[in-house]
């Protein structure tokens, strides 16, 4: 049986090596794209790169994808050469710009990576995947600004490109070092409470190389009565994918402020344009509140889906609290309608200080909507929010909020 096999793998050999020697150019780039894509062997893929380049040494995308394949195997000196053999024919293809490009920024040399992206832009203005790239490379240089730039002409060409999308929001995060807000929320009550609340906080925002950092001040009026709070909020850097939340905030009005109140979350821009947050809040009036947060967000086009929950536990059971909200961004990341929907009372709500008593552990529902939209270097918001609160057993009420904001960047 093996002689037998060995005889025929004797008589099949030189026609095997027949038809590879016969294949054309085009059969050897599928085979070779096929090798890199399907069996990661990318060593195999540049042997049959290369010997479709000496059946035809002009066909472009032989090229470009060679130069590709040596960047993916880390040979970086192969795959400039590749490249710059590219250029030396003067070479105007939009994915030899894209290769190009990718090849310097992954290697740290930005300014090399702008140089042909912006070569590519001459030719290419419209080039998503350039314009893309351009804005990853300023915010990986923390130019923010051109960064911006960047994004923006890109939301122009396309709106639901859902990468930019996610960056964009990111960008904004980064795109001025100083930013002053004053948010005013107004709340009624038909049955629980008789007097109307009213909340009114300013803010200062400083962007910082670790992260950004938030002071707040807030007033607020409720049960009649007149309360304060300082927060201060911070979001340092940790890399690329993950940053953190910490805050804190104090008021001698306990009531309508909880006394203290500390947070940390960490949080992760993830692949496919997901982004995940875990973390704690803990609220102290009289005794500790400790609720515990999760969230997964998801942009997708023009679109960004939120859903987290808050769980508080004690010793007799374990409270719930969730909210879906749902973005459509209309131009730039400031320019958004959002709707909102969910059941419980969360921490970060004006209404915290309900968590005090046991009211929170009965049902809430609540859904709401708001509008922003940017005036240059002026932000603007408005939000209304509708409650409807068992805050007895068996006895409901309502809450109806109106929440108006503006900040300025500088």
């Amino acid at each position: 049986m093996k002689r037998s096999q060995s005889l025929l793998f004797l008589l099949l050999f030189p026609i095997t090596m027949l038809a590879q020697q016969n294949a054309t150019a085009d059969e050897l780039f599928q085979k070779a794209y096929t090798t890199a894509f399907e069996k990661k062997d990318y060593a195999a893929s540049i042997s049959l790169a290369k010997e479709a380049l000496e059946k035809a040494p002009d066909y472009t995308d032989i090229s470009i994808f060679l130069g590709r394949l040596y960047t993916w195997n880390k040979d970086i000196s192969a795959a400039r050469t590749v490249f710059e053999n590219l250029q030396s024919r003067g070479v105007k293809d939009e994915d030899y710009f894209i290769a190009y490009a990718s090849l310097e920024y992954w290697n740290d040399q930005n300014t090399n990576a702008i140089k042909m992206i912006d070569e590519g832009l001459i030719n290419h203005p419209s080039s998503e995947a350039l314009w893309l790239l351009k804005a990853k490379v300023y915010f990986g240089m923390n130019e923010y600004s051109e960064a911006e730039k960047a994004i923006t002409n890109l939301l122009v060409i396309n709106p639901k490109n859902t990468e930019a999308r996610a960056l964009a929001v990111r960008i904004n995060e980064f795109s001025s070092k100083n930013e002053v807000g004053i948010t005013y929320n107004y709340s009624h009550f038909d049955k629980q409470f008789g007097d109307d609340w009213h909340i009114v906080g300013v803010s200062y925002k400083r962007m910082t190389s670790l992260g950004s950092i938030i002071l707040r001040g807030n007033y607020a009026n409720k049960f009649a009565q007149n309360g304060t709070q300082i927060e201060l909020e911070a979001y340092p850097r940790l890399s690329k994918t993950f940053y953190l939340y910490v805050g804190a905030g104090y008021s001698e009005d306990v009531g309508i402020f909880p006394k203290y109140r500390t947070g940390v979350s960490l949080n992760a821009n993830l692949p496919h344009s997901f982004e995940a947050e875990i973390g704690y809040r803990q609220l102290y009036f009289t005794n500790n509140i400790w609720l515990y947060t999760a969230s997964v967000g998801k942009y997708y086009k023009n679109f960004w889906f939120n859903l987290r929950t808050y769980i508080t536990p004690d010793n007799k059971n374990i409270s719930h609290s969730y909210t879906g909200t749902v973005r459509y961004y209309t131009k730039s990341s400031h320019d958004y309608f959002a709707f909102q929907i969910g059941k419980g009372i969360s921490p970060e709500e004006n209404r915290s200080n309900l968590l005090e008593n046991e009211t929170f552990k009965l049902k809430t529902f609540k859904v709401g909507a708001e509008y922003n939209f940017a005036v240059y270097r002026n932000f603007f918001s408005v939000g209304t929010m509708y409650y409807n609160q068992e805050y007895l057993p068996n006895v409901k009420g309502n809450q109806f909020d109106v929440t108006l904001g503006y900040t300025r960047k500088f």
